[in-house]
């Protein structure tokens, strides 16, 4: 496997006539074009907005199929399937799990109203930081692979299960879909029943921090204006730029950043409908789903024991890893941080960031570090992204 293969949004330039790839490159511009215009609303954006970001997203997230086939994961017109109609018919959840979990939509439209909801200022003023400590935060998600597979996995079901240490439920879905179908629900019960223990769990953690450290105040002049302009260019850049590098990932950057860009343009009825009724809707069905598919043949399952060690030690090393940035920055630089921003970088979004500011208030109750936390968590959000990306297209390296 060459090099240039790993990013196939790239190397499909290569594969197609000149004149298709320039019209590829022109239909990207044309939606990055089309974006701009509805955000200095010459056009509506309404419609627009979602239309430009999946024109980007489509364009720049081409990968390659079994025969050396080039496609998307985005839709595929007029698709038929004769058999589903009997098995619709019969389970009355079939439906939801159908249209929505075996082609990882669930997490998309998760996704979407995690991006209406998500406050990018600390991020894109304090970028260098952010990232920083989103980049110890994925010691779980790394180090769980080799672990996985040493203790019996596939590769495939070691980077499926490895992506719970990013503390992401839809990166989890979206992965275990891709990586290990036949895994997906135990490693996505398994996700989602640790995530909640998130609450419980690092609290405990963060007391490696010494007191002091945990009482540290941050101060508010820390955080420069971002204007919204900066913050949708941002979506919109990010997004084509992880599309072209990670096309197998492309559904989950462009459903996080459409939800983004609706926010930062203003669109108020589509960010009230993706942060309310979409998410909450999602996530609803997600849980009843869930639980409906945990029966007794998943549990009598020999690997979901194994999944479930091997899930403990993902967030913990997460954790611990980003406990340790924000102790090693501090070490570091003289700008001094609240450690407890490691654990927000942890990217379960705004968990792990309520978490780390109530680590904090129990310390210091003047300590007020919330809208600093969401920055790394953010930044834990687009890194698990991309590590997403890299499992889904070099798990084959392995």
């Amino acid at each position: 496997m060459q090099i240039w293969q790993f990013f196939q949004g790239i190397y499909t330039f290569f594969m197609v006539e000149p004149q298709v790839a320039l019209a590829r490159v022109f239909l990207i511009l044309l939606g990055g074009l089309i974006l701009w215009l509805s955000y200095k609303k010459i056009l509506e954006p309404l419609i627009m907005i979602p239309m430009g970001i999946a024109m980007l997203g489509v364009n720049a997230g081409i990968l390659v199929f079994q025969a050396n086939n080039l496609g998307t994961l985005f839709v595929a017109p007029l698709a038929t399937n004769a058999e589903l109609l009997d098995v619709l018919q019969i389970n009355f959840l079939q439906p939801i799990y159908t249209f929505t979990f075996s082609n990882g939509l669930i997490a998309c439209l998760v996704f979407m109203g995690i991006g209406a909801m998500t406050e990018i200022d600390f991020l894109l003023a304090k970028p260098f930081l952010s990232f920083f400590l989103a980049v110890f935060a994925e010691l779980g998600t790394i180090l769980t692979l080799p672990i996985a597979m040493a203790m019996g996995l596939s590769p495939n079901e070691a980077a499926a299960i490895a992506l719970v240490g990013g503390a992401d439920g839809p990166m989890v879905i979206f992965g275990s879909l891709i990586l290990a179908r036949d895994l997906f629900v135990p490693i996505t019960v398994v996700a989602y029943v640790y995530l909640s223990v998130c609450y419980a769990g690092y609290p405990v953690l963060a007391k490696i921090i010494p007191r002091e450290q945990r009482a540290i105040v941050m101060s508010y002049r820390e955080i420069p204006q971002v204007s919204p302009g900066a913050k949708f260019a941002f979506a919109v850049i990010a997004c084509g730029l992880l599309c072209l590098l990670f096309p197998v990932a492309a559904p989950l950057f462009a459903s996080f950043f459409v939800g983004l860009a609706v926010k930062e343009a203003g669109v108020t009825r589509l960010t009230e409908f993706l942060s309310g009724p979409l998410l909450y809707g999602a996530t609803f069905f997600l849980g009843f789903t869930l639980g409906s598919l945990l029966s007794v043949d998943v549990i009598l399952n020999a690997k979901v024991w194994l999944l479930l060690v091997l899930g403990i030690i993902a967030l913990l090393l997460s954790g611990l890893g980003g406990i340790s940035g924000g102790l090693l920055w501090n070490k570091l630089f003289k700008n001094k941080i609240n450690p407890l921003l490691g654990i927000a970088a942890v990217s379960c979004v705004p968990t792990t960031a309520k978490v780390a500011q109530k680590c904090a208030y129990q310390a210091n109750k003047k300590a007020m570090i919330l809208p600093f936390a969401m920055g790394p968590c953010v930044a834990g959000v687009i890194t698990t992204a991309i590590i997403t990306g890299i499992y889904l297209s070099g798990v084959g390296l392995l």
